[in-house]
């Protein structure tokens, strides 16, 4: 019995996510340690870039509800001809919002999806000739106002490519339903858990084994940007597969700390919207391992395990927490009807309600824990009861999607953003005035 807790508790927290936590407190440890010994001197380490030699990039497609508050964020941070905003055929006011807060804007006539948008303003503003690092943006995104005096230092490692962007979601963004804030509270927890316990040690300068740098707010040093397949003709998501071509073309090593590059991403708060956004980075990410091929490197071997362990930890999830209320329900029956057929009998003997319990709901809910203490929310205590059925969710749509990505017709990349909400509490900026805004056909 204690060999069936043990081998629950590690699938649904997860082999990896176990060993690369193990990771990240050594890396910890030895973070602490050299403070101790050489306490940091005041200023950025030699070899950081200049907040003058970063540029914005921000793909949007109908964000006249978000944008505004977006481009106010990225001014605190570097001038806003430093920002550069590609509308892929917005209908809305994107466009103007973008002008009146004095930006670059390119305006697509043709709808290239989000891929593509961001490799035309590449190239059609020349930020690899003219920048030193682009930050990439969503239209949705607000990155913090220290995001670029601590995300940069990262890059005084010369062998530093990427750094990948802390996401924290909105929490207080507008009124929500009961739902949308149990919704948002569940994406809060999985970023946290994600990023402390799996990427934190994944970025250790001996791994270099992150898979995601995520496209919402993350920063490239254009020198190696240039040789990154942005638009990933194919795919419905490009962070993926600007990812992968990291490692596939050994360009360098993928930098990310929890307390640097932070920034707000507004989550969805319906279900439909939840769902169609899960689904579209599901596919995104099946589609990327298809397009690339096996190789023998440290990304590849890790990447192969997550993905076992990710549809084991799927089926897992699908099935014990269905057997259990059978369990139940057939525990609550007179004596004479509680005869379960075959398998079902051994299945539920085999995986009792104490073995569901601390070895499924029980490690969940210590991930509730955790996010409640680091985020000082302690509603998601509350919350966290019920985190399981949307992690059930979560499976459900990601093994839905492995077929779907070994379809030859591919996807077209072209977007369809959830609803917007207007952030409440900004400070309001400065109108400057407008930068030239261009117009071009493209195909």
């Amino acid at each position: 019995m204690d060999l069936t807790y043990l081998l629950l508790v590690l699938l649904v927290i997860g082999l990896s996510t176990t060993f690369w936590t193990l990771i990240g407190a050594g890396r910890s440890l030895g973070e602490v340690y050299r403070r101790v010994r050489s306490p940091r001197s005041d200023g950025p380490p030699p070899g950081t870039p200049g907040v003058g030699d970063v540029a914005v990039l921000i793909a949007a497609h109908n964000e006249a509800a978000s944008i505004a508050d977006s481009l106010r964020a990225a001014s605190a941070l570097v001038a806003p001809e430093n920002i550069h905003v590609v509308s892929d055929k917005s209908t809305d006011a994107t466009v103007r919002i973008a002008q009146e807060l004095g930006v670059n804007v390119l305006d697509l006539k043709v709808n290239r999806g989000k891929a593509g948008a961001l490799a035309e303003g590449i190239r059609y503003f020349e930020l690899c000739d003219r920048f030193e690092v682009v930050l990439i943006l969503d239209a949705d995104t607000r990155p913090t106002t220290d995001y670029l005096t601590t995300g940069l230092p990262l890059f005084a490692d010369p062998g530093v490519v990427a750094v990948a962007g802390r996401a924290k979601s909105i929490v207080g963004s507008g009124r929500r339903p009961l739902l949308g804030r149990f919704l948002v509270a569940y994406r809060d927890r999985l970023y946290l858990v994600v990023q402390l316990l799996l990427k934190y040690g994944q970025a250790a300068k001996g791994a270099n084994v992150v898979n995601i740098v995520p496209g919402f707010a993350s920063m490239y040093r254009t020198s190696v940007l240039r040789h990154i397949d942005v638009q990933g003709r194919g795919l419905v998501i490009e962070d993926f597969n600007m990812t992968f071509d990291v490692h596939a073309r050994k360009l360098g090593r993928i930098a990310f700390h929890p307390a640097a590059a932070v920034a707000y991403t507004e989550d969805p708060d319906n279900l439909g919207d939840y769902m169609r956004q899960i689904r579209r980075w599901n596919l995104g990410f099946w589609q990327t391992v298809r397009r690339h091929r096996f190789r023998f490197t440290k990304f590849w071997v890790n990447l192969w395990i997550h993905i076992v362990e990710l549809v084991i930890s799927g089926i897992l999830l699908l099935t014990v927490l269905p057997l259990l209320a059978l369990s139940l329900i057939f525990d609550a029956l007179p004596a004479d009807m509680q005869q379960l057929p075959m398998p079902l009998d051994w299945i539920v003997n085999a995986l009792p309600l104490e073995a569901v319990l601390v070895g499924v709901l029980l490690p969940d809910f210590l991930l509730s824990v955790l996010a409640a203490t680091v985020l000082k929310r302690p509603v998601y205590l509350v919350f966290g009861l019920l985190f399981p059925l949307v992690r059930m969710l979560d499976a459900a749509i990601c093994l839905s999607q492995i077929p779907k990505a070994f379809v030859p017709a591919g996807s077209s990349g072209i977007w369809t953003s959830p609803r917007r909400r207007a952030a409440v509490g900004h400070t309001p900026m400065r109108t400057v005035p407008a930068l030239e805004s261009r117009r071009i056909d493209a195909a």
